[in-house]
């Protein structure tokens, strides 16, 4: 990550004739090699940069944490396809296991959104293990009353 501090240090090689550093340093190397050469555009770039360097330190630590999948607060985020994601996905036998529990603890019937909860699988494998279990006989599909909403009912529970 880089460091505001770190990026001023840079800024400040203006003062010994190294323009543009600051921009090196905060990945933006078109315009950091621009100011390098240019004398930080005569000067006007170099002193406009002073105010613009917090932003430049935030957007450069945004690209990072993006590429590493790390939210801001250092939780990972879950995009699809990321490294995070394939790092919690389950078996499908883990995850068959713990909806049947989910299923036990509530009396043989469980909703996608219920098993989402029980076992922080995603929505998708949810319902496609629950159909899995349909197609075999295990489990059958109702609808609740009351709240229409697709209840997975487990026979043998």
């Amino acid at each position: 990550m880089k460091n505001l501090g770190v990026s001023y240090l840079f800024w400040a090689g203006w003062l010994i004739g190294l323009s543009g550093l600051h921009r090196l340093y905060n990945g933006k190397i078109g315009t950091g090699l621009l100011w390098l050469f240019t004398g930080g555009l005569l000067g006007i770039g170099q002193v406009v940069d002073l105010l613009l360097i917090p932003s430049m330190v935030d957007e450069q630590n945004a690209n990072i944490r993006a590429k590493l999948g790390v939210s801001g607060t250092g939780l990972p985020t879950y995009h699809q396809g990321s490294i995070a994601q394939v790092l919690v996905k389950q078996n499908p036998e883990q995850l068959m296991v713990k909806l049947l529990k989910a299923a036990y603890a509530k009396g043989g019937k469980l909703s996608v959104t219920q098993g989402v909860m029980a076992t922080g699988a995603s929505f998708a494998e949810v319902e496609a293990t629950l159909t899995e279990l349909l197609k075999t006989g295990y489990v059958s599909v109702d609808n609740d009353p009351a709240t229409g909403i697709v209840i997975y009912d487990f026979h043998e529970l």
